[in-house]
């Protein structure tokens, strides 16, 4: 899983399925098809945690689920990024900057929803403290974030 790492993607916010905010308490910010299908075939799917910016906002930490999502059943892969950070307003059709730091766990089904998201909370704390750690930090700072506007880029 760490091979791609650290791996930078930008791309259009898109809409999703919902059911981050709606079932899981855990909203989602989702990437086109187009930019799913840029990432490496081989990266693993799974958890992993890294930093990501909206816009020319402010870059906070994040969590990034690469995968179908067996809980759902999804046909199709999907790239989530759950930011953490309380954002007033919706981001659709924004675009969004992340950089993949490292890896949390596989992707895996549930039993019931309240695992998954017991889970997911877990990988939420897991995520924090990995991105406390200086090697993780200074990436934050990454000029990438700093971009100009336009530019849709994967891996620089």
């Amino acid at each position: 899983a760490m091979r791609h790492l650290p791996y930078f993607c930008r791309g259009e916010v898109v809409k999703g399925f919902g059911r981050g905010s709606r079932e899981l308490g855990v909203p989602t910010a989702n990437f086109s098809e187009q930019v799913v299908e840029s990432f490496p075939s081989d990266i693993s799917t799974g958890i992993y945690y890294g930093w990501a910016c909206v816009g020319n906002g402010d870059v906070h930490k994040m969590v990034l689920s690469i995968g179908w999502n067996p809980f759902y059943k999804n046909i199709k892969k999907s790239v989530e990024t759950h930011i953490i950070h309380t954002f007033k307003e919706d981001f659709y059709g924004e675009i969004l900057s992340i950089v993949i730091v490292g890896y949390i766990r596989p992707e895996k089904n549930f039993d019931s929803l309240e695992a998954l998201i017991s889970a997911i909370q877990g990988d939420i704390e897991e995520a924090k403290r990995q991105l406390d750690l200086p090697e993780h930090l200074k990436l934050k700072e990454d000029n990438f974030f700093h971009q100009p506007e336009g530019k849709i880029v994967n891996n620089h």
